[in-house]
């Protein structure tokens, strides 16, 4: 998967073990070859010799907007430049909530194009003529895209073909799909355990230590279920009770 980002502080993604995205699982992923991003300055295509990519909005107010015509020269200038079709993302409060289902579908695309918006955001007539997917990571207010950016990157990356250490790995994390007696829902993950076996006066689940494979699963499924209903009941509200599905009808 290629991976492309269009921000004006293309610097945060540069190189250096203090980088985000040269640690831990991108990293590994741009190593194996399954993985690779680039990032473009969107100055380089202002129209100006001062770089401009902002000016004041309209109809007066706070803040900056970023001007139409460098986005719209960068977006197109480094689409041209891989010939696998790019699926174009913009990062903004705005848009739906990033979810493990849309990563998983993006994780599945050969190139991804994000436009990280800065100031008080881009001129609306652009987002119209390049009509992307626009994504935001929560309910809150960043500085820039690039954060987000970042943050989606990450979540693709641990997705992709052969970049985990477990080819299971991915599918027991939360919000992955797990079956259900009503087919199949988007759990958290259950509680984990490791050496020491007694620590504080706390002791590990005798379960987890039974060598019997199957209770364990089980634990760990019930240990699901029963964490996501205390925790994100949301994510089972569209769900029957399995326990009453035999009922209905």
């Amino acid at each position: 998967m290629r991976v492309d980002i269009l921000t004006t502080f293309p610097e945060m993604f540069g190189a250096g073990a203090g980088a985000a995205l040269n640690s831990s699982i991108p990293s590994r992923a741009r190593a194996s070859g399954a993985l690779e991003w680039y990032a473009t300055n969107i100055r380089d295509y202002a129209t100006d010799k001062h770089q401009k990519t902002d000016d004041r909005p309209f109809g007066g107010g706070p803040g900056m907007v970023m001007m139409c015509q460098p986005v719209w020269d960068a977006v197109n200038a480094v689409e041209a430049m891989d010939p696998r079709p790019a699926t174009r993302v913009l990062l903004t409060p705005q848009g739906r909530r990033l979810t493990q289902g849309i990563v998983e579908s993006l994780a599945a695309k050969p190139r991804l194009l994000l436009i990280a918006g800065h100031y008080e955001g881009i001129d609306e007539r652009v987002i119209e003529a390049l009509a992307p997917m626009e994504l935001s990571i929560g309910d809150y207010v960043l500085s820039g895209g690039e954060l987000a950016a970042m943050v989606l990157i990450d979540a693709a990356a641990r997705l992709l073909p052969g970049v985990l250490g477990h080819e299971d790995s991915a599918s027991q994390d939360s919000f992955s799909h797990v079956p259900t007696g009503a087919g199949t829902a988007r759990l958290l993950d259950c509680p984990h355990y490791t050496k020491p076996r007694d620590w504080m006066g706390r002791s590990v689940p005798e379960v987890l230590l039974s060598g019997d494979h199957g209770a364990i699963a089980r634990w760990r499924s019930e240990q699901r279920r029963s964490r996501t209903l205390e925790r994100r009941p949301d994510l089972l509200a569209t769900l029957p009770d399995p326990d009453n599905a035999s009922s209905s009808g």
